[in-house]
Parts: C-alpha cells; sequence; structure tokens
C-alpha cells in the first residue's frame, strides 16, 4: 500500500516504550533489515528517548523507510507545536520529518489552529505529509481543508471496534488508517481455536483480522523483541475466509 507517499509494507512498529540503549539502538537497525518500513514515534515517547534512539540508529533514515512522529499531545497551541516539531528534528538527526501527526485535539484550541503550525513546517519542506490522531469523522473533514491528510491514527483491534466510523471514511477516501495498540484483547476462545487451526498465534490472527478489515490499514505494533517482531511481520502473509471474519468478529 502507498503510505506516505511510498510503497509500504502492511505492519509497522510502534515505539512508545523504546529507551536509548544500545540493545534498542540494535533492535532498530534489524528491525529495518527485516522488513519494517514504517516505525512510529512521538514527542513524548520515554520522555524524548523513542525519538533520540530512531535518530541514532537510523540516521540518515533510509528512502524507503517512514519514521511517523506525533505533537501537540499536551498542548496544541502554535507555539506549543513548533516547540515540539523542532525539538523532534533535533532527536531525529533529520532535515525534515516524512509524517508529522497532531497527536491529539486539543479541547482549548481548534484543530485548524494546531494543523496551521504543522502547515508553516510543510511549506517550508521540513515536513513532508500530516496525519492526524484520535479524531472522529468531522474532524478530519476540518483538518483536510487545511493541509492533506495522509494517515489517521486510532486505537482500534479486533476487540475494539468503536471506531468503525472512522476507519470506513478512511477507507473510502484512500487514507492509510494506523491502528495504536492492535494487540488489544487479543484472547478468547475463537481467536485460540482459529490460531490453532491456522498454526499461528493469536496475535498473528488478530493482526490478520485487521489487514483483512480494510486494504488502508497499517498496524503498529509495540515490542522490544525481535522474536515477537518477526510474529508480527509473518501475519501479513496469513489468509483469512470470510468464514474466520464472521466467526470473529461475533464471538470476540
Amino acid at each position: 500500500m502507498k503510505f506516505a507517499g511510498v510503497e509500504m509494507a502492511r505492519i509497522g512498529l510502534g515505539t512508545n516504550r523504546l529507551t536509548n540503549t544500545h540493545t534498542n539502538i540494535a533492535f532498530i537497525k534489524a528491525a529495518i533489515a527485516a522488513g519494517v518500513q514504517v516505525i512510529d514515534t512521538a514527542h513524548l515517547y520515554t520522555g524524548g528517548q523513542s525519538e533520540e534512539t530512531i535518530g541514532a540508529a537510523l540516521s540518515p533514515i533510509p528512502d524507503n523507510v517512514i519514521v511517523a512522529t506525533k505533537g501537540g499531545f499536551n498542548g496544541g497551541s502554535p507555539a506549543v507545536i513548533r516547540s515540539e516539531i523542532d525539538e523532534s528534528l533535533r532527536r531525529l538527526r533529520g532535515k525534515s520529518i516524512a509524517l508529522y501527526y497532531l497527536h491529539r485535539v486539543d479541547p482549548n484550541v481548534p484543530i485548524e489552529t494546531s494543523l496551521a503550525a504543522i502547515k508553516e513546517y510543510v511549506d517550508r519542506g521540513v515536513i513532508r505529509n500530516v496525519g492526524v490522531s484520535q479524531v472522529t469523522v468531522e474532524q478530519i473533514e476540518r483538518a483536510r481543508k487545511v493541509v492533506p491528510i495522509a494517515a489517521v491514527q486510532h486505537q482500534y483491534s479486533l476487540s475494539e471496534r468503536k471506531h468503525d466510523a472512522e476507519v470506513d471514511y478512511c477507507t473510502r477516501e484512500g487514507i492509510p488508517f494506523v491502528p495504536f495498540y492492535p494487540l488489544h484483547g487479543a484472547e478468547g476462545r475463537a481467536l485460540e481455536e482459529l490460531a490453532r487451526r491456522k498454526g499461528a498465534s493469536t496475535q498473528q490472527v488478530a493482526l490478520a483480522w485487521l489487514l483483512k478489515r480494510s486494504p488502508v490499514m497499517l498496524p503498529i505494533p509495540g515490542t522490544l523483541s525481535p522474536a515477537h517482531l518477526e510474529e508480527n511481520l509473518a501475519a501479513s502473509k496469513m489468509e483469512l475466509s470470510e468464514a474466520d471474519l464472521s466467526t470473529l468478529e461475533q464471538r470476540v
């Protein structure tokens, strides 16, 4: 699928627990070697260590890899947004950011105001693509009037489907939908039975369900384990039938 203008494998890596250690720098390098093309981070993750680790591991970032970061979680004023973008650039050791999300909408700042600050960096060529996180369909539509939206991020999984409307909107509009915590609640008899039949883990089945749910879906399961990373990536090869989907959706 196309993600931020680049043809991407459909399972990425979340890094909300990534700290700046030699082991984790090596892990990020190994993740890219294993086929990960989307790494998701944020200004606030592990006090900035997540971005710093990615910068140390990947600078310069390969052309076929998208490092997406986020800002504005604790305030969406233009001053806060600009400060966090500048700091993320420094930590990531780059001259530009491939994809930058507004981390959440500040209830005291119109989404248009926050995005206008991000658009300043788009106009300067510092941010190449913009996303929004934890938004409603109405907010996505408002955002698209300020700047093209390249991705939408939300908590979404087999057991957490309250954002079906946003998934369906993104599917219709061809906007990549990036579920965080995609393995939340990856348990239950139906999931376990299907995993046994497929010779797979319940986590792999849960990821395969997401990929089947929409062609614009790109999950970002977080892990610090090379073995779990390989397992997650292998889920993209799993085929689920319509009967499998029906069983999972009715019984989970």
